[in-house]
């Protein structure tokens, strides 16, 4: 069973930012990182449990290809994505968000 995926405002602005630094190095570099990010997604919405939870309850999912991961948080009947960030990023900004 699949879980619905809701990415909050901070997420999408986290994944905006991402892609338009990805298309300012390389056009086309920026939808990759989009595609993967999706594929991670689609993962996280299929099997919510299987990535390590980072802190508290919040969950990461590290993206392929691109050093970033995903935070999300789980409940009974959905996936919501706090964070998209670099992995070398400071983890006080999306705990903040937790």
């Amino acid at each position: 069973m699949n879980l619905p995926v809701r990415v909050r405002r901070e997420a999408e602005l986290d994944l905006t930012e991402a892609f338009q630094w990805y298309e300012e190095r390389r056009e086309g570099l920026g939808a990759e990182f989009l595609l993967c990010v999706e594929a991670a997604l689609e993962i996280i919405s299929r099997q919510p449990a299987i990535h390590p939870i980072v802190h508290r309850q919040v969950r990461r999912a590290l993206i392929r290809r691109f050093p970033y991961g995903i935070f999300y948080v789980t409940d009974n009947d959905r996936v919501t994505v706090i964070a998209v960030m670099h992995a070398m990023r400071n983890p006080t900004r999306w705990k903040d968000r937790a």
